[in-house]
């Protein structure tokens, strides 16, 4: 089996994270709840048996990860109404890993203020952030 590593990126899993993370402006959940009341857009990547089981943020996108750069880039002709370079977008998995990924492929197709919530959706329940009963279908 062979290696990917070397110039052309890195070379470990850690580091690849590390190099997203880089990228992003993360946000604490209450510096997220802060910019959801503002008008940013929370985005919810968290498989349906995730959030069934766990529970939503109220006002939160449920959008499938595979879904997500089609619904979200700004010059996407599936892309979600009131989407644009200009909204702050903060998305969330279930503790951060890859929501920070996602968030930095949205900046890369033009989301510039696209960033990802620090502990993800579990950092958000345990800080008492409102919270409702989950289950409901992601955007197709």
């Amino acid at each position: 089996m062979s290696s990917v590593s070397g110039d052309s990126g890195p070379s470990s899993v850690d580091a690849f994270l590390a190099e997203a993370r880089s990228e992003l402006e993360r946000v604490t959940p209450r510096e997220a709840e802060r910019l959801r009341q503002e008008g940013a857009l929370l985005v919810d990547i968290r498989p349906h048996v995730n959030r069934a089981a766990e529970g939503e943020i109220p006002g939160a996108v449920p959008v499938e990860r595979i879904h997500l750069e089609w619904r979200l880039a700004p010059d996407s002709e599936w892309r979600l109404p009131g989407v644009d370079a200009e909204r702050v977008v903060i998305v969330f998995c279930n503790e951060s890993y890859a929501s920070s990924l996602a968030a930095r492929d949205l900046r890369r197709l033009g989301l510039l203020k696209a960033t990802d919530l620090i502990g993800g959706y579990r950092a958000w329940a345990a800080e008492g952030l409102p919270t409702e009963p989950g289950g409901k279908p992601a955007v197709p």
